[in-house]
């Protein structure tokens, strides 16, 4: 039962926080940290044990009838994989509260209503064992996501919210569409509905059945990563939504994306993901040259960060297809990484912003002597985000260029260049933002003891899965490894 209590912790705060406002303006952010440390203190001994029990890949595992004449279930399941997509979802939650406390002064407990509900759709993502039930939670996610950048974004977050919706919504559907065929062609087969994902995995599809159904997903799935032609909508909804929003996104929501392409499209569908692997790792590639070479051009400080995380989701594209246990530990080692620096960039965005109205790096400059702090901390992460050795992003990018080798050279040399272009963008952030000449005279103050306490979390969890990454792969390696083993036999020449 403690999959469920992690779901219904989250959706029971959001409630309490929405009706919590009544009691006082800090009351729903209370709320919401309670909710998000009391899932943080059930995760703990599972993060503690480390790897699964020997000869087991599932540390949990529920199941319970939904709508059984159809063969819905309620079957939720975590192993290492989406064990550490848990945690890192509820750290930066946390995150996302502590950097919205002064931000958002309107509909606070709404807000955090949104918020934990948008939390809540992220987990059963990744809990979620049954098809069906994975979609429900998919849609759950997107709505909330809607209205935080709707009603506390900026400037044009109309426009913004609606393009995330139509984008996540449209590719969502396309998944639905596959869902929905894939049950009744194993229907066909067998007689029996079922949408779990254990009696998919036995589905005999036609070859060109199977492909078209794989690329349902791996719309679906490419849109939320995102990775180019289907990015659009991301840099809109990074600049206009509120920081925690911003937070949220980067760190979460993307992840989801790449989690359905190591969860769903390969496993369910080996054959068609290996003669489509070619065209999806050459999708990769382009994502990480293009989205460094548009980071490089921007001149507004956040659409410059949801670049370069576009850039950084192409290596997690590039490892989940090459499909061997160095790519995929290291896409998974990216996500983390990813995840950690660039909200640590977005919270830093929205500070500046908060403080300085504006997002515009060439009306900075030189504001290290004012905020030394809020400088040294943007230094640090924009250092992360370059793959610096010692750091967390190092290690995933290695890792995945280390395995997609064994695939495809002539990517991986292409996929390389990516760390040439990372710390121009990087340090083009911290000169145009810390260093140089004065464009504009600002009067701010530096970070206090709420901010510097939750970028020094930010920085531990950096540093940690930098210098000791066996502890991160340690708990994803069953699951991986099982899921590669899982379709040797359909698939012997997997890419």
């Amino acid at each position: 039962m403690m999959l469920v209590a992690l779901l219904a912790i989250l959706a029971m705060g959001g409630f309490l926080a929405w009706y919590g406002e009544r009691w006082g303006r800090n009351v729903p952010r209370w709320i919401a940290i309670a909710a998000l440390g009391l899932d943080g203190l059930l995760l703990l001994p599972y993060l503690a044990r480390g790897a699964a029990p020997v000869g087991s890949e599932w540390l949990l595992d529920v199941r319970g009838t939904w709508i059984p004449r159809f063969g819905i279930g309620f079957h939720l399941g975590l192993d290492g994989l989406s064990l550490l997509l848990v945690a890192l979802t509820v750290f930066l939650g946390l995150a996302a509260v502590v950097c919205s406390w002064t931000e958002i002064r309107s509909r606070i407990g709404f807000f955090h209503f949104n918020l934990l509900w948008t939390l809540t759709g992220v987990l059963g993502v990744f809990l979620a064992l049954d098809l069906f039930l994975f979609f429900f939670f998919w849609e759950v996610m997107i709505v909330p996501m809607y209205f935080l950048i709707a009603l506390w974004g900026h400037e044009r977050r109309a426009y913004a919210a609606m393009k995330f919706f139509l984008f996540t919504q449209v590719s969502g559907l396309l998944m639905l569409l596959a869902i929905i065929v894939m049950a009744v062609f194993h229907h066909a087969a067998t007689g029996v509905y079922t949408f779990d994902y254990f009696d998919l995995l036995q589905a005999e599809l036609s070859p060109q059945t199977a492909f078209w159904l794989m690329l349902g997903f791996f719309v679906a799935f490419t849109v939320k990563l995102p990775a180019v032609p289907f990015h659009t909508w991301l840099p809109d909804a990074h600049t206009q939504a509120p920081t925690g929003g911003s937070v949220i996104l980067a760190a979460v929501l993307l992840k989801t994306g790449a989690y359905g392409l190591i969860r769903f499209v390969v496993p369910l569908f080996p054959e068609a993901s290996h003669s489509f692997a070619p065209v999806a790792m050459t999708l990769g590639v382009v994502s990480i040259l293009y989205g460094g070479k548009l980071a490089f051009a921007q001149s507004d400080i956040k659409r410059l960060i949801a670049y370069t995380s576009i850039s950084h989701m192409g290596f997690i594209l590039l490892g989940v297809f090459a499909w061997n246990a160095l790519a995929l530990q290291g896409a998974v080692m990216t996500m983390l990484a990813h995840g950690i620096s660039a909200s640590a960039l977005f919270m830093l965005a929205g500070a500046l912003q908060e403080r300085i109205h504006t997002r515009d790096l060439g009306r900075m400059g030189r504001l290290w002597a004012d905020v030394p702090r809020m400088a040294a901390i943007g230094l640090f992460f924009s250092v992360a985000a370059l793959g610096m050795p010692g750091l967390g992003n190092f290690v995933g990018e290695l890792l995945v260029l280390l395995g997609a080798f064994k695939i495809d050279t002539t990517l991986t040399t292409l996929a390389a260049l990516g760390l040439i272009v990372a710390p121009i963008y990087s340090l083009i952030l911290v000169q145009k933002a810390f260093q140089g000449d004065y464009q504009e005279k600002h009067t701010l103050s530096d970070y206090g003891l709420r901010e510097v306490t939750v970028m020094g979390a930010l920085i531990l969890a950096t540093v940690w899965i930098g210098v000791y990454p066996q502890s991160v792969l340690d708990i994803s390696a069953p699951s991986l490894q099982a899921s590669i083993n899982r379709i040797q036999p359909q698939a012997k020449a997997t890419p």
